[in-house]
């Protein structure tokens, strides 16, 4: 695990090694015949998590839309462009910190929003916003999980409250740390209902607001299909709509004192007709969004979904804080753009007005830093951790989530790189041939 001792050995109470990770894993393995919990290597993730999880859930997390193209090419596209590494310059101590809407994070990580977690293992959503928490990486809870917000805050800040410090006479003198967190939103039709889980994300300490684009409605996904798997029909990955007080409320008035509990696949049709309707909000109701956040004195509002020059524009007249450059890891439009491809110029475009974010393909510490050197802030990982977790629960996700960290860390290191602020496209070369022949998917 990183700790507080520099990359340098100093000792001194710097950046944590992230690098370290990776000796730590060789002594375990030398010292006590202890062999990681689950697979370093990125290639071998998916037959992990496969083995240990059900295949409707696994097929779930792994599926993409229609022929799986879009999920390949998000691969493919991070296989075109090649660090050029430089030699005999300082990288040491490294420095993987970043600072998104004034706020200073110690990696350049986020997890990305999944829904359903506990599909994947019982530890679900608490598991890994534990693992997140542990390592200093932003939680992004989904509107789509298992388990209400409030739950999943406070186990996330019950893993790090045991650093807090005391006086002499027992008093706290530290308060105790709230570990990282933003909130994504499947945005409702209802104004009282966003109303009711904007305020309750921001009571639970959530800084940034995402709102995801590109799901208001379900994608052709043949996996899901083929096994009739949709878990949010029965009541899975509802979570935070049966747990809200105006969603029981409306309910309750729709359907003569009725409980939640008492029709969970009535109540899901009802979630669900607010959060997948199908029917896109437009560009001029951010405004609304915008109020209902807290207006001017409320967190920043990120745009999760964005692929065109165009939206980024439209992002940037409406007064959002950030974009995050995704299409949804391939789930949704199938045959749309890699993001990768569609970043470096959504960056010339609007970089300089607001913070683009990244999503999609992320795999590996080189990945990470490309995405960072074509121009990104902060980079969105979703499956790897879920792997991670399906294989071996919390305990799983943070070891894949630590072990990318390393990654980055040690690659940064390996490209002549000291500090996240160094990657710029003058270490990347785009390649005029097919790339790699093989490609992890």
């Amino acid at each position: 695990m990183p700790g507080p001792q520099d990359q340098d050995g100093s000792g001194d109470g710097g950046k944590p090694p992230y690098g370290q990770y990776q000796f730590d894993l060789y002594a375990q393995a030398i010292m006590g015949g202890k062999k990681p919990i689950v697979t370093t290597d990125p290639n071998k993730l998916e037959q992990a998590a496969k083995e240990a999880m059900t295949p409707e859930a696994f097929n779930y997390v792994f599926g993409g839309a229609g022929e799986q193209a879009t999920m390949h090419a998000n691969r493919l596209a991070f296989r075109q462009w090649k660090l050029i590494p430089r030699m005999l310059r300082p990288t040491m101590p490294r420095d993987l910190s970043i600072k998104l809407f004034g706020k200073t994070y110690d990696t350049p990580l986020l997890m990305a929003p999944v829904g359903v977690q506990a599909a994947y293992h019982a530890d679900g959503e608490k598991g890994v916003a534990t693992a997140c928490a542990l390592l200093g990486v932003p939680y992004i809870y989904s509107t789509a999980s298992t388990t209400p917000l409030e739950d999943v805050a406070t186990a996330a800040d019950l893993s790090i409250s045991i650093t807090t410090t005391t006086d002499s006479k027992g008093s706290t003198t530290t308060p105790p740390p709230t570990a990282p967190r933003w909130f994504q939103l499947y945005w409702p039709l209802d104004n009282a209902l966003t109303a009711s889980l904007l305020s309750r994300a921001r009571a639970a300490g959530c800084d940034v607001l995402v709102v995801t684009l590109d799901t208001f409605t379900m994608s052709w996904r043949p996996r899901d299909l083929d096994a009739g798997y949709l878990p949010f029909a029965t009541g899975e990955g509802n979570a935070l709509g049966f747990s809200d007080a105006v969603f029981r409320q409306k309910f309750a008035e729709q359907f003569e004192g009725e409980t939640v509990e008492d029709n969970v696949v009535l109540a899901s049709r009802m979630w669900l007709g607010e959060v997948f309707s199908g029917h896109a909000h437009r560009w001029e109701d951010l405004a609304t969004l915008r109020r209902l956040w807290g207006g001017d004195n409320g967190g920043a509002i990120v745009l999760k979904g964005v692929l065109s020059v165009e939206d980024a524009e439209m992002a940037v007249r409406c007064g959002m804080d950030g974009i995050v450059v995704s299409n949804h890891g391939g789930r949704q439009l199938d045959g749309a753009v890699p993001s990768l491809e569609m970043l470096p110029e959504i960056v010339d475009a609007v970089g300089d007005r607001l913070t683009v974010l990244f999503d999609s393909g992320i795999r590996t510490g080189a990945d990470v830093l490309k995405a960072l050197a074509l121009g990104a802030k902060g980079v969105l990982v979703g499956r790897p951790v879920i792997y991670g977790l399906g294989a071996a629960g919390s305990e799983g996700a943070r070891h894949v989530l630590a072990g990318l960290l390393a990654d980055v860390d040690q690659s940064m290191g390996l490209a002549g790189v000291q500090n996240v602020a160094e990657l710029n496209r003058g270490i990347l070369r785009r390649i005029n041939y097919g790339g790699d022949v093989k490609s992890s998917l």
